[in-house]
């Protein structure tokens, strides 16, 4: 494999491994909607899949824009998010009540992941004058930090609600 040294090309890497990530998460949204018990999580979790269905148009957007075929680039970070979620409700068989809260844990780390990864594209788009591409890819930004947002809220009433351990004797 050659040495990459052009940063469009680094670019159009960095773009199809959220395109990756987008449409991983557009098929684990539903899971985790099923998942969860408590309604605003659940309502949250599908609201966010019809934001994600759009994010995946927008990359494709992003894509054409540049002259380019929208190629997906498998992303290692959010196999590894989704690998983590799988093994946690496989292994430990939570509550309905810790499900909850290791739901919105789970899908924070994967907004925290999709923010980090379109600020950089944003930058990127920025500094290689593809003003039209950093616009859609900001509009998909917006949305994932709100949706972070909502997941922190519906944490912290379910964390201020959750049961307290008893003390060891």
């Amino acid at each position: 494999m050659p040495k990459m040294t052009d940063p469009r090309d680094l670019f159009l890497h960095e773009l199809g491994d959220l395109l990756y990530a987008e449409n991983v998460l557009v098929k684990a949204l539903p899971k985790l909607a099923d998942e969860a018990s408590d309604d605003k999580l659940r309502a949250g979790f599908e609201a966010h899949l019809e934001e994600t269905k759009q994010h995946v148009k927008n990359v494709e957007k992003a894509f054409a824009k540049l002259g380019e075929k929208p190629s997906a680039e498998k992303c290692p970070a959010i196999d590894g998010i989704k690998a983590e979620h799988d093994k946690f409700m496989k292994d430990e068989d939570p509550s309905a009540e810790i499900r909850d809260m290791f739901l919105t844990g789970s899908g924070a780390r994967a907004e925290h992941y999709e923010i980090a990864a379109y600020s950089g594209l944003i930058t990127s788009a920025k500094a290689l004058g593809e003003s039209e591409v950093a616009t859609l890819l900001e509009e998909n930004l917006r949305q994932e930090e709100a949706a972070l947002g909502k997941l922190e809220s519906i944490a912290q009433r379910l964390a201020q609600g959750a049961k307290k351990p008893t003390a060891a004797r």
